[in-house]
């Protein structure tokens, strides 16, 4: 059978989408994998106090991207073939495979928007607990460790203390944040609160904008996927 007209264009349509949605993988994998290895995020992330690691949850929405993006390759091939060869069960399981896809994206959308302010409070109160163990005037077998996990922080966000530090994270503050210390006034810095924040927030935006622009070019395929398969049904034999 051959399809002609209209539906030859819808063909080209969908090959031209669905290489655009090849393309649209292998960008989202290569983001995923920048955010898995991005220097601010890894110096953070991987660091330990008093046996625990720092929380990782933003990994898991890092790893969810990696397959995502993995498995658009894989389906966008599918969907482009399918289409150059008028096959209605390659175009069958490329529209399934969508519906799949496009399930996970949505659910996985619904989840980070219940989680969005999760992954910079976890990693607040990380900081805080090292933050109390810092200043404490004591001094714990465990400040020294405390202190280095406080420099960690404040030389990658470039940031010092919390924003409402009292008078014990004065005495250490220089010995804390060495590069954040102010010859003009010594009491100015930003909030590390605030720095963790605008940190996984413009992260999970740039995570949100690639989604969205995904589903939109996923709806359309499937849009263009169920017209093609219905003009290949009721084409004319040759």
């Amino acid at each position: 059978m051959a399809i002609t007209g209209c539906s030859q264009c819808i063909k080209y349509m969908l090959f031209f989408l669905n290489f655009i949605f090849w393309l649209a993988g292998g960008v989202i994998l290569g983001v995923a994998l920048w955010l898995r290895h991005d220097t601010q995020t890894s110096n953070l992330l991987m660091l330990q106090f008093e046996g625990n690691q720092a929380p990782g949850t933003f990994y898991i929405s890092v790893y969810v991207l990696i397959a995502i993006g993995a498995v658009m390759m894989f389906v966008g091939f599918l969907g482009c073939y399918g289409a150059i060869q008028e096959s209605q069960c390659l175009l069958g399981t490329f529209f399934t495979c969508l519906v799949i896809l496009f399930a996970c994206e949505v659910a996985a959308g619904i989840w980070g928007f219940i989680n969005r302010d999760t992954i910079s409070t976890e990693l607040i109160n990380f900081y805080d607990g090292a933050y109390i163990k810092a200043v404490d005037p004591v001094g714990t077998p465990s400040k020294q460790a405390a202190a280095k996990v406080l420099e960690v922080f404040h030389d990658t966000l470039e940031c010092c203390g919390k924003g409402d530090d009292n008078e014990l994270f004065l005495p250490v503050r220089a010995s804390l944040c060495p590069k954040m210390t102010n010859p003009i006034d010594p009491l100015i810095s930003q909030s590390c609160h605030i720095k963790i924040r605008e940190l996984f927030s413009e992260k999970l935006h740039l995570i949100g904008l690639a989604a969205l622009a995904i589903a939109v070019i996923m709806i359309f395929e499937m849009i263009f996927t169920m017209v093609l398969c219905c003009a290949i049904r009721n084409a004319p034999p040759y």
